[in-house]
């Protein structure tokens, strides 16, 4: 079987290579992503495998079709750069790798988190502009114990993420809309008013959809504590940057630790020119209590070598008529 990988890393060809010879297959790995434009690579493939954040166009799908493709399996968590029901038309499968390592994201989180929560930007500020290594009270830390963690989204990264800070012997509240039971030991689900109120941490794992865009806006900011710290490791578009901008300006929110920003398909993942970065992460950037990161969290060793496989091994389900559970519906 020939399997064409679009957007290749080189973190990635080892662990591509490596499946490849276990398995017997072929496998092409190209960097450029899946478009228009580079579609008309797949022929002849019998699938093909993506990571990318920017959107697959439309005419992409028919394209795939009419080679004979029958799958789009991306090698990532989050499938918004698809359109599922245009996919559907074309008698195409999606898969997405909903589990690669949920403590990857778990882990980057909850260190922004700590980060925040001890002031160390803030620290780090005094001392390298002002070389000043005083102590004073507007820094003063409060210890996780004493803290209570708000989840939005308790899948499997937010069970991951509320197993850690219950360890660390935080008071751990979450909201999702089908809450599992068997996470009942790590938090207490509640309504998302209450997690909004609530939370000294405020840690987002839902997907990007057109009910969750921009969830935390200006009224959802409204309702968090002013010392609050915003944690983001899911999808940019989950959050009005502009509100939150103006609340940290304010003073209302005690921090931000972004992993993703709504407009980083631009220039994550990419060296650009300065005049290229946009504003707002500019601004973000600056500030000594918010960390950006440009959409690492899930890079991990563990986490690569399993997108790689479980990408892979659906292609090949999809294509034999397998059984495969990581089919997006």
């Amino acid at each position: 079987m020939k399997i064409l990988m679009y957007s290749t890393h080189e973190h990635e060809r080892t662990y591509a290579e490596e499946w490849a010879k276990e398995t017997g297959n072929q496998v092409q790995m190209e960097m450029v992503p899946l478009t228009a434009e580079t579609v008309k690579m797949a022929k002849g493939f019998d699938g093909v495998s993506i990571q990318q954040t920017s959107p697959v166009e439309q005419e992409v799908y028919q394209a795939l079709a009419e080679m004979g493709i029958k799958q789009i399996s991306t090698r990532t968590a989050g499938y918004d750069m698809l359109d599922l029901e245009t996919a559907s038309q074309n008698g195409l499968t999606v898969t997405n790798v909903a589990i690669y390592s949920p403590r990857a994201i778990a882990e980057m989180g909850v260190t922004q988190a700590m980060y925040l929560l001890r002031n160390i930007g803030r620290f780090n500020e005094r001392m390298e502009n002002d070389h000043d290594f005083r102590w004073s009270g507007d820094l003063i830390a409060k210890e996780i114990y004493t803290c209570t963690v708000g989840l939005i989204g308790a899948g499997h990264i937010g069970g991951a993420t509320a197993q850690i800070y219950k360890a660390l012997g935080a008071r751990v509240i979450a909201y999702d809309p089908h809450p599992d039971p068997e996470l009942a030991p790590f938090m207490d689900f509640v309504d998302v008013d209450t997690v909004l109120k609530e939370a000294d941490i405020l840690s987002l794992h839902v997907p990007l959809l057109p009910s969750t865009e921009k969830m935390i806006d200006k009224e959802a900011i409204a309702k968090m504590k002013d010392s609050a710290i915003l944690i983001n490791m899911a999808r940019g578009g989950l959050v009005d940057t502009e509100a939150l901008i103006a609340a940290l300006n304010s003073g209302h929110l005690g921090g931000a630790g972004l992993d993703t920003l709504a407009d980083e398909t631009t220039y994550f993942g990419k060296q650009v020119d300065a005049e290229a970065v946009p504003g707002d992460y500019h601004e973000l950037a600056e500030m000594p209590n918010v960390v950006v990161t440009p959409h690492v969290a899930f890079f991990t060793n563990v986490a690569v070598r399993n997108m790689v496989r479980i990408s892979l091994n659906d292609v090949v389900a999809i294509k034999t008529g397998e059984r495969c559970k990581n089919i997006v519906k």
